[in-house]
């Protein structure tokens, strides 16, 4: 019996492979890829095909919505603002906030799902172990689950899924070491291109969660500080 089909945003970083993974359980899937003008844009592009390739995934999507470096504020997309080191102690939203982001790569996925009749779009944003981003919590997904049923046509049935939204870097760690998630794929850092600097904010939540799972990050690192 044919899987009903899911569209999966995969930035190329641990938290979006962890949710193809979920997806795949599930539902055939098309993988969507966003190249926005971030400074490791090539690189995260080439994670997303290497985790496309290993899940076989035939429908892929990448779209170009390079604007946001026009938009600036955002130390991702901004040559200018300098990614800071990280403070995994800091309350307050870091300079790697990429003002209202999700909202547009969600609304080009809801578009692509409605075209390829698909009933879900996956997303892998984590609201308790993040950097504090507001468009990656819980609230937010669920109204824009309630935009997309009043502006696609009656008969679409889409629906956003973050099955992470409440787990720790640590479980997700797990979750993936569980799933035979590729994570040696994957790419997560904020400024370097080659070897991952270890040291902006999302290095180091990933090798927090690595360490508080007592597993090696198979990734190669400048520096690996030991976060607690």
């Amino acid at each position: 019996m044919k899987k009903e089909l899911a569209v999966v945003l995969v930035s190329g970083g641990m938290d979006s492979c962890v949710t193809a993974a979920f997806a795949a359980l599930k539902y055939d899937c098309a993988f969507l890829h966003l190249n926005y003008g971030q400074k490791t844009e090539q690189r995260e592009l080439k994670a997303f095909q290497d985790i496309a390739d290993y899940y076989a995934i035939k429908q892929r999507l990448v779209v170009d919505i390079r604007y946001f470096t026009q938009i600036g504020g955002s130390s991702l997309t901004d040559s200018d603002i300098r990614v800071s080191t990280a403070d995994l102690k800091n309350k307050e939203i870091p300079s790697s906030y990429v003002p209202f982001r999700n909202a547009n790569i969600l609304a080009i996925a809801t578009s692509w799902a409605e075209v390829l009749s698909a009933r879900k779009i996956y997303i892998g944003a984590v609201e308790e172990d993040s950097s504090g981003y507001p468009d990656c919590r819980e609230r937010f997904f669920s109204i824009f689950n309630r935009l997309i049923k009043e502006g696609t046509k009656p008969e679409t049935n889409i629906e956003i899924v973050t099955p992470l939204i409440h787990l720790s870097k640590k479980e997700i760690v797990e979750e993936a070491i569980n799933m035979k998630a590729p994570l040696q794929l994957t790419w997560s850092c904020y400024q370097n291109n080659d070897i991952a600097c270890g040291i902006c904010d999302s290095c180091a939540l990933r090798l927090r969660g690595f360490q508080e799972a007592g597993i090696e990050d198979p990734i190669n690192y400048a520096r690996r500080p030991i976060y607690s």
